[in-house]
Parts: C-alpha cells; structure tokens; sequence
C-alpha cells in the first residue's frame, strides 16, 4: 500500500457531504479525517482510494482551491522535499550559521514565504541555487512546505551583540525620526513575527539580518516592472548606516 499526505486548508464538512451522497467510498477514511487536527489532516489511503478520491475532488470546483494532495514517500513527495529543505535551514527551520548563513524560516508567515519562492524563480530575488530548488515546486507542494515551517518554533539560534540589542530595540518600535526611517513594528508586529506579506523577523539570524539590510539594493526588488513589498523596504535599508544596521539585527535575532 502506498502512503499518501492528504491536506486540506479548513474543516471537512465537504467531505462528510461527498460521503453521504455515496462518493467517498470509505466510511472509515471520513471518519478518521474528521477526528484529525483542523489545521492539518494527515490520513493513509489505498491507491484505489486515492484515485477515487482524485476524481472526486476534479469534479468539485468549489472544493480545488482549497484541496491539494501531496505524495508523502515519491521521490518528489513532501518528505523527500522537506528533507532537502533541511538539509540547508536546519532540522527544524532555524537556519544555519555558515560561511553563507542561511535563514530561519521556522515561524514564518506562509503568503512571505510562497511569495519568496516565486521571487526566486522570477528573478526578483537572484539567488541561482534558491531558483533552481523553487522552479521545480508545484503550488501544492509551495503551500504544504509554507505550513509546515510556519508551525514550528525551536529556539532562536541567537549569536547577535547583546550590547546592541537596547538600541535595535529603539530603532524597532520607534523608527528614526530624524533619518525618516519608521517603526519596524508598523511592519513586522510588534513581537517581530509578521503578519500576510511581511516577514517574521524574530529569531532570525543575526548575520542574515545584517547581510540582507546591508545588500538591499542588490538581494531584492531586481525587476523594476515587477515589485512586492519588497519595495517599501528599499528606502529603509539605504537610511540605515551599519551602526544601525547591526543594532536592529541583534536585537530581533534574540526575539523568540
């Protein structure tokens, strides 16, 4: 029998509904899907079932926005994905302190996320290695790895100048005035977790912070005709000098 991910966004009233009307063919598959998690189900199915249930779901247009289905164990399934993805940001998505570091992407907001990924492949965000990894993820599987990364949450990695984060804290919640730089929680919440299409910055690694502050101009926003939200923080990183620069990182890197 071959393992399947099944994931849905929201309850599983349309699947109770299917069932009643005779088109899931398993009492037992509807029965276990309801007593699953609302924010993720995971079941097992047959390969008969699956397939029933593929049909089943390409005959229901209200339902296909929110219904995707995610091979677990295929070589392109979400595991083998998940272990790539790992491989480099860490085990448990807290990033790695490298020669290159890499980020965090534990606790992150999942529209950030998917959008990054389409950055990447679109070229806003020249990143080969990023690109290549990007290129080749469906929709489905985008979503399922945003989900899976925004629910964990290990400890910071830290690493950032205790010293600074007191002025990283100023520079956060008030902004600088003088420098017409705003609160970076007008943003980011003012727990630095992000909201939509602002990125959570808490926990994120210092050095990662600092190099991506530091090369604004070069790392995003690449296609002019083709912005994101990426744009609001070009003006913000060119008013930052390094002092400031390194403050802000220290002090959201320590945040959990």
């Amino acid at each position: 029998m071959k393992s399947y991910r099944l994931l849905r966004a929201g309850g599983h009233s349309s699947l109770a509904a299917l069932r009643r009307r005779g088109e899931i063919p398993d009492r037992g598959f509807a029965q276990g899907w309801a007593r699953a998690p609302s924010r993720r189900r995971i079941v097992t199915v047959s390969s008969l079932q699956l397939a029933a249930l593929i049909v089943v779901f390409s005959t229901h247009a209200a339902d296909s926005a929110e219904t995707f289905i995610v091979p677990r164990h295929s070589p392109g399934g979400f595991e083998a994905k998940m272990e790539y993805c790992q491989d480099c940001h860490g085990p448990s998505g807290q990033g790695y302190r490298g020669f290159f570091p890499i980020p965090r992407l534990a606790g992150q907001q999942p529209e950030y996320f998917e959008n990054q990924l389409r950055a990447f492949v679109e070229r806003r965000r020249p990143n080969n290695v990023m690109a290549n990894v990007a290129h080749v993820l469906s929709p489905a599987m985008t979503t399922a790895l945003a989900r899976h990364f925004q629910a964990l949450d290990p400890e910071p990695l830290g690493g950032g100048p205790k010293g600074l984060a007191a002025a990283g804290r100023q520079i956060f919640e008030d902004g600088i005035p003088d420098a017409n730089v705003a609160a970076c929680a007008a943003c980011h919440g003012p727990d630095a977790r992000g909201s939509g299409q602002f990125p959570r910055l808490a926990g994120q690694l210092y050095p990662y912070v600092v190099k991506t502050l530091t090369n604004w101009g070069q790392e995003r926003g690449q296609i002019p005709t083709n912005q994101d939200t990426s744009a609001i923080m070009q003006p913000v990183a060119h008013s930052l000098n390094k002092a400031q620069i390194d403050a802000v990182a220290a002090y959201v890197s320590s945040l959990r």
